[in-house]
């Protein structure tokens, strides 16, 4: 079984971790589009075409059994394109709002995630379809993405900068009666322990990573071949290499990455 995984940036590397635990054996390539990260600062166009061009070359190359859009803005924008261009399966990632609605006692559930997230319409309609009866509360975050990469990287995130962007969510109007946080953005599972430890008692806190997890083993006991055991784990690819890729490696190497390769886009 051979599983491409893609992301903006090492995020989707949390699902990742995932997937080796719910689909031992697999052979899970990575591919990051670190050139134009973060994506919330583009176009949606310009994310729909580049993701297109570069998620179809990857299939090319590689050939994958199933591919993970481990991006919350890529799946929104470019898994319907993808899905319609390649007879390959694909599961995306959006915001946990259905699960976070299944958990609420309270019916106020929240939302952190990128500013970029926050703008797009298939959140409303995600809210609307499951958490129709929930006061949904959300917050864009300046910051926690890249925190996360740092978390990543495993340096020390100061609590302070961790607890302001927390109370950027629980200080707006119905803050106060949150009790479910989804996780917005495929980053911040790499903060997740800071959000537990620093969030007041009680909070349940979602990482959409585990479900995305899952549905793919789903999909992969589909195909068949699950149990055959691959003689290579697969390769991390970086559309452009992280400068201080000697900090990048030992989490990769965590998930099960010897190495971080480019990625040599083709015109």
């Amino acid at each position: 079984m051979r599983i491409l995984a893609f992301d903006s940036g090492i995020g989707g590397l949390g699902i990742v971790r995932c997937l080796r635990q719910d689909i031992p054996g697999a052979c899970i390539d990575y591919l990051a589009d670190t050139a134009v990260f973060p994506y919330g600062e583009q176009a949606d166009d310009f994310l729909v075409a580049r993701i297109v061009t570069l998620v179809g070359q990857a299939i090319a190359r590689l050939r994958p059994d199933l591919v993970v859009i481990a991006c919350n803005t890529a799946s929104t924008l470019a898994l319907g394109e993808l899905r319609a261009r390649h007879d390959v399966p694909f599961v995306g990632c959006v915001p946990p709002i259905k699960w976070a609605a299944d958990l609420t006692q309270s019916r106020t559930i929240g939302l952190l995630a990128t500013r970029a997230t926050l703008t797009r319409s298939y959140l409303h309609d995600l809210r609307n379809r499951f958490a129709p009866d929930c006061t949904l509360v959300t917050y864009g975050a300046r910051n926690l993405a890249d925190l996360s990469e740092l978390a990543f990287r495993g340096q020390q995130i100061p609590d302070q900068a961790i607890s302001a962007e927390m109370a950027g969510l629980f200080s707006q109007p119905g803050g106060d009666a949150i009790d479910v946080v989804g996780l917005g953005c495929t980053h911040y599972t790499f903060l997740l322990d800071h959000f537990r430890r620093l969030g007041r008692p009680g909070l349940n806190w979602i990482d959409p990573a585990q479900a995305v997890s899952r549905q793919a083993a789903r999909l992969a006991h589909r195909i068949g071949n699950i149990t055959a055991k691959q003689q290579e784990t697969g390769q991390a690819f970086f559309t452009a290499l992280p400068e201080d890729i000697g900090a990048v490696l030992p989490g990769l190497r965590r998930m099960g990455y010897e190495t971080a390769r480019p990625f040599a886009e083709r015109a």
